[in-house]
């Protein structure tokens, strides 16, 4: 019954005939497109045709709430719309919507855990493997992190000794909106790090205790600040954000102050990924796509006029043309080597289209393979 009532609502917003953004007839050189002549066993020898499984952790941003909300309703933002979720949606083909699991499609058309159509995390013919729930903090996706372990172990099709998996994770808003509550809880940490910088730390931990060739790729945290810039002369913005996010409509958390704790975070996330924290075991490691860093205005549809086709209807979580704006910076990120990814993008440009990973190093880039592709180098099916 809730497939049936999540089909219908997903007609529905489809009748709307909402904005999108996709990759026609993309594709790339036969030689990247291929999967390695023989299964890697380490994660800095992985081509993306060797991905056969793709989950996901996070708030709702990853749950895509009000993603295919039909305009001027706000009330549809509490529907999940998982199945476009930047990261790991699969209602539509690539050609209409450009998300991570869309793109790894193209390589494996048998990728497993791509989410689809409208509903919780708990359901599997809609999540399948999008743990992302609504409100979560970064002290959530440990929860999550058991939850994704616990269900790729449950079913069949994945062999999770042999399988490699790409999880992706996006955290951090619900943080902030709760950060002037109490910063000092919430930027403190024994050994140094922050609060949230441990939650991480905890939740990808129990993905590489339990979870073998595994790739984590972290979308870095964005600069929260831009929601002020979005509310600018919108009182119905404005209004629905004192909902939403405490901190935001709390004049007191100056516009410093937001950004501060934000780059703090994108700190604290790097230092995770160049420590080698999560580098101790060769079939296993930690990536962080940073684009959302430098990112200091949201999308303009002309000089100073906010695109908000960007947004759903509550002006803050993604529209399906914003998740697949995002989806398509966020691969473009991904393919790009570790000490060279972009910081920044421009959400205003739709026409920057999707990349192709290398010809010279055609594998899941890694802290490793970065440095010294040809260390990690296998051959592909095609040689």
């Amino acid at each position: 019954m809730r497939w049936l009532v999540s089909t219908v609502l997903l007609l529905c917003s489809v009748a709307y005939g909402l904005k999108d953004l996709g990759a026609p007839n993309w594709s790339c050189d036969a030689s990247v497109m291929a999967k390695s002549k023989k299964v890697p066993t380490s994660a800095h020898s992985v081509r993306f045709a060797d991905i056969k499984v793709i989950g996901a952790l996070g708030d709702s941003l990853t749950a895509a709430n009000g993603a295919g909300a039909p305009p001027g309703d706000p009330l549809a933002v509490i529907l999940q719309y998982r199945g476009l979720a930047f990261q790991i949606g699969g209602d539509k083909s690539l050609d209409e919507h450009i998300t991570v699991a869309n793109v790894l499609r193209k390589f494996n058309p048998n990728l497993v855990g791509a989410s689809k159509g409208i509903g919780s995390e708990n359901v599997w013919e809609v999540a399948h493997l999008n743990m992302g729930v609504p409100g979560a903090e970064s002290k959530d996706i440990i929860g999550q992190a058991r939850a994704l372990v616990s269900t790729m172990h449950s079913h069949s099709e994945i062999n999770v000794k042999e399988d490699w998996k790409l999880v992706n994770i996006f955290i951090g808003a619900n943080d902030i909106c709760v950060y002037c509550e109490d910063p000092f809880f919430n930027s403190t940490a024994p050994h140094g790090k922050t609060t949230f910088e441990n939650n991480i730390i905890t939740a990808v931990k129990i993905l590489q205790d339990n979870l073998p060739r595994t790739i984590v790729s972290l979308t870095g945290m964005f600069n929260m600040r831009m929601l002020r810039k979005i509310d600018k002369k919108k009182y119905f913005c404005e209004g629905l954000h004192t909902f939403e996010c405490d901190c935001e409509s709390n004049q007191k958390f100056t516009d410093d102050d937001i950004q501060g704790v934000c780059f703090g975070y994108m700190d604290g996330e790097k230092d995770i990924q160049n420590t080698g924290l999560f580098d101790n075991k060769d079939d296993f490691t930690f990536v962080v796509q940073p684009f959302f860093n430098g990112i200091l205005d949201p999308p303009y549809s002309s000089p100073g006029v906010v695109d908000m086709t960007f947004f759903a209807p509550d002006c803050f979580h993604f529209s399906a043309y914003g998740h697949g704006n995002i989806g398509m910076h966020l691969w473009n990120t991904i393919v790009q080597p570790v000490g060279f990814k972009q910081t920044s993008v421009n959400l205003s440009d739709p026409s920057v289209g999707l990349h192709c990973p290398s010809t010279s190093c055609p594998f899941f880039p890694t802290t490793k393979n970065s440095k010294n592709c040809a260390a990690h180098f296998t051959l592909s099916e095609l040689d």
